[in-house]
C-alpha cells in the first residue's frame, strides 16, 4: 500500500472543534471557556472552515456572530467532551487518495468517559460532512495527540502513552511499531522515553511536548530552571532528541520553547500549560498563551519558526483547568476531505 500521514502544515479543508457543553466536564467553568473556544473558532474561520460538533447548532451560531459564516460548518452530535485531537478521524493518503482512520478513543485508557466522542467520526460520515471519503476502522487504541508526522515517513510519538497499559496492553512497542508503519506507511517511528507535564491527563502526548514545525524543524518544552519539578525529565528529553537524525544523517534543528511560570488549579496541583500545543492552520500559527511572562519568548521562538505565516496568540488559560490546550480541541482535515 502506497500510504501517507500528512505533515499538519500541509494544505487543509477544514479544522473541527468540539463545542462545550452543559453536560461535559466543562459544565462548572463555561461561561470562561466559551469565549476561548468562541474566539478560536472566529479567527479559523477567517483562515478556513470550520466543523463545530456540537450539543445545540443555534445557540452555537449565535454565539459566532464575529466568524465567517461561509466557513462554518455546525453538526449536532452527542459528545462527552471536547478533545477532537484525540476523538477526531486521522486522514492518510493512499495512491494520493484521502482515507480517514477511526480509531478507538477510550478516554486516554480509561480514565473518563468516551462511549459518545468514540463515535463521532462515524456519525460525520453518516451525516455527509466527509462528501465520498473513505472511513476505515483504525484497529487499535489511537488519539492524534499522540502522534506527529513530518509528511515524509517520519513518525514521533512517546513510549509513556503508546505503551500505557489500558490502551493496546496486548501489543509490544514492537508491535506497535510495526502497526503504525502499516497503517500510516511510515519508514521509521522515533520513540521519546523521557518527558511529561504535570496534570497531564494523556500519558505523555506528544503534542504537549515536542512537534515538527518542517521536515527538519522540532520545537519542544524546555526546561532550564532546576528546581522546577519538570527539569529533570525535560533535560533528558533534550539530550534524546540532540540524538535524533534526519533520514539524511543530519541532525534536527531544535527549537527550545520556554517553560511557562506555573499555574495552579485552585485545588492546589499545578497545571499542564505548554507551548508546544500550537495548532497549524492555512496561511497562520495559532499559540495557546498563559498570561505569563513566558507567552512574548514563545511567540517569538515560533514566529521564526513560521516565517511564512501569522502567527496568533489564543489566551488559553481556560483550557488548561481541563488539562488541555489549542491544540488538543482541534483536528485539521487536509484538502479533499470536506
Amino acid at each position: 500500500m502506497n500510504r501517507r500521514l500528512p505533515a499538519e502544515w500541509e494544505p487543509q479543508s477544514a479544522i473541527q472543534f468540539t463545542f462545550p457543553h452543559q453536560n461535559s466536564d466543562w459544565a462548572d467553568v463555561l461561561d470562561i471557556v466559551t469565549p476561548c473556544f468562541v474566539e478560536a473558532i472566529e479567527i479559523v474561520s477567517r483562515y478556513e472552515k470550520v466543523l463545530v460538533v456540537c450539543a445545540d447548532s443555534t445557540l452555537v451560531k449565535s454565539l459566532l456572530k464575529n466568524a465567517n459564516q461561509q466557513n462554518l460548518i455546525l453538526v449536532e452530535i452527542p459528545s462527552n467532551d471536547t478533545w477532537a485531537r484525540d476523538h477526531g478521524g486521522i486522514t492518510i493518503f493512499e495512491n494520493k487518495k484521502p482515507i480517514i482512520l477511526d480509531f478507538v478513543f477510550n478516554g486516554w485508557g480509561l480514565k473518563f468517559a468516551a462511549d459518545k466522542d468514540n463515535l463521532i467520526t462515524r456519525q460525520l460520515l453518516e451525516k455527509g460532512i466527509f462528501k465520498n471519503t473513505v472511513i476505515q476502522h483504525g484497529g487499535m487504541v489511537l488519539e492524534g495527540g499522540a502522534i506527529e508526522s513530518d509528511g515524509h515517513g517520519t513518525l514521533l510519538t512517546t513510549t509513556q502513552c503508546m505503551l500505557s497499559p489500558n490502551r493496546n496492553p496486548h501489543l509490544s512497542q514492537v508491535e506497535i511499531e510495526e502497526k503504525l508503519k502499516s497503517l500510516f506507511g511510515l519508514e521509521r517511528v522515533l520513540w521519546l522515553q523521557h518527558g511529561h507535564l504535570l496534570g497531564d491527563d494523556t500519558d505523555a502526548h506528544i503534542d504537549t511536548l515536542a512537534r515538527f514545525c518542517n521536515e527538519n524543524t522540532i520545537a519542544y518544552v524546555q526546561c532550564n530552571d532546576i528546581n522546577d519539578e519538570h527539569y529533570e525529565a525535560l533535560q533528558k528529553m533534550q539530550q534524546e532528541l540532540q540524538t535524533f537524525r534526519q533520514l539524511n544523517g543530519v541532525p534536527y534543528n531544535l527549537v527550545p520553547l520556554p517553560m511557562p511560570s506555573a499555574i495552579y488549579a485552585n485545588a492546589g496541583y499545578r497545571l499542564p500549560a505548554t507551548y508546544a500545543n500550537f495548532l497549524i492552520i492555512n496561511q497562520a500559527v495559532l499559540v495557546p498563551t498563559y498570561n505569563v511572562p513566558e507567552d512574548a519568548q514563545a511567540l517569538a521562538q515560533l514566529t521564526n519558526c513560521f516565517p511564512n505565516r501569522t502567527v496568533i496568540g489564543i489566551d488559553c488559560s481556560p483550557l488548561i483547568l481541563q488539562h488541555g490546550s489549542l491544540h488538543c480541541v482541534t483536528m485539521q482535515y487536509p484538502v479533499g476531505i470536506l
